[in-house]
């Protein structure tokens, strides 16, 4: 790990304003993933920013009927919430899907959404990479891509987003708030956070230097059966192939979103009109650009059986 500096921020203002005075300063909470790729020497930050002290660790209902979720929020403890669990069922569910309870306990709310791809050619050094040194190359392409992307991707990038909750949080259509370095708040919607990876896979997100997630917010709730379920090659601590995040109505009627399969989480509203006719006409919309390898051509069907099997799971 290279020598860094660090310094605690007490305020949302305090910590942006600390970040634009720092050019290539890092905002750390959790640090379940940052601190992993820093002893990789693949985020080499000179400067970390600590926000645990910000004070955006609450769950709080907004006027409209949803939920705001702190940026600090534990995912142990968003999963918990028994508002969270009543009305965005789904979330609960994938949050639980994901890592190990103790890891769980340490992330939060924001740095899941952030999190960067577990792809191996993006973690082993000596692998080329377009995403960890951009113009290297994507050693995924021409090498072993059974977990990579079949859709959303690029001829420089076929890595997967690997957040569960960031998939049930697009099905929500859920919302993110920040703080610009220049003081100035925004909101964007989570189908706007994640960039596809086009020709240039090491800009991930829309979020501008030094810009501090604040918050998520929740809509209204959504009622119907909240279900999310994940396809992987073993049954805990792993990333998903495929995941299905779904909230289906009594009539047949409802929405869907995919984890596994793309560069984020992914999401075509299209699908959802489809879904009273069942998953495989719906997985046809939602696969409609797919340009897999041979070794992950599997996630083809495989997406289809499990939205056949989630669909089947709301119907009892």
């Amino acid at each position: 790990m290279r020598a860094f500096t660090y310094e605690r921020a007490r305020s949302a203002a305090e910590a942006v304003a600390m970040a634009a005075r720092t050019p290539g300063a890092r905002f750390i909470a959790g640090g379940t993933n940052l601190l992993d790729l820093m002893k990789l020497e693949i985020e080499t930050p000179a400067h970390l920013i600590d926000v645990n002290r910000l004070g955006l660790d609450r769950i709080e209902p907004t006027a409209d009927g949803g939920l705001r979720i702190g940026a600090l929020v534990r995912n142990t403890d968003l999963a918990a919430d028994p508002r969270v669990r009543r009305d965005y069922g789904v979330l609960s569910r994938a949050l639980l899907a994901g890592a190990s309870g103790q890891l769980r306990n340490r992330a939060t709310t924001a740095g899941n959404l952030l999190q960067r791809t577990r792809c191996p050619y993006f973690y082993d050094t000596n692998q080329p990479c377009n995403k960890r040194a951009p113009g290297s190359g994507c050693g995924a392409l021409d090498g072993f891509s059974r977990a990579h992307a079949v859709v959303g991707v690029s001829d420089a990038c076929i890595a997967t987003h690997p957040s569960d909750m960031a998939v049930a949080l697009r099905l929500l259509d859920a919302s993110v708030g920040t703080l610009q370095s220049n003081g100035e708040a925004r909101r964007l919607p989570v189908a706007d956070l994640h960039r596809a990876p086009g020709e240039t896979p090491h800009l991930e997100t829309t979020l501008a230097a030094g810009e501090l997630i604040t918050a998520v917010v929740l809509p209204k709730p959504l009622g119907g059966v909240h279900l999310y379920r994940k396809v992987r090659d073993r049954a805990s601590y792993a990333f998903a192939l495929v995941s299905v995040a779904a909230v289906v109505q009594p009539d047949g009627s409802g929405r869907v979103a995919l984890g596994g399969v793309a560069p984020k989480p992914w999401r075509r509203e299209a699908a959802d009109v489809e879904l009273p006719r069942g998953a495989k006409a719906a997985a046809a919309v939602l696969l409609a650009e797919a340009r897999p390898t041979d070794q992950n051509a599997f996630k083809l069907p495989l997406v289809e059986r499990t939205l056949g099997a989630v669909l089947a799971e709301a119907k009892g």
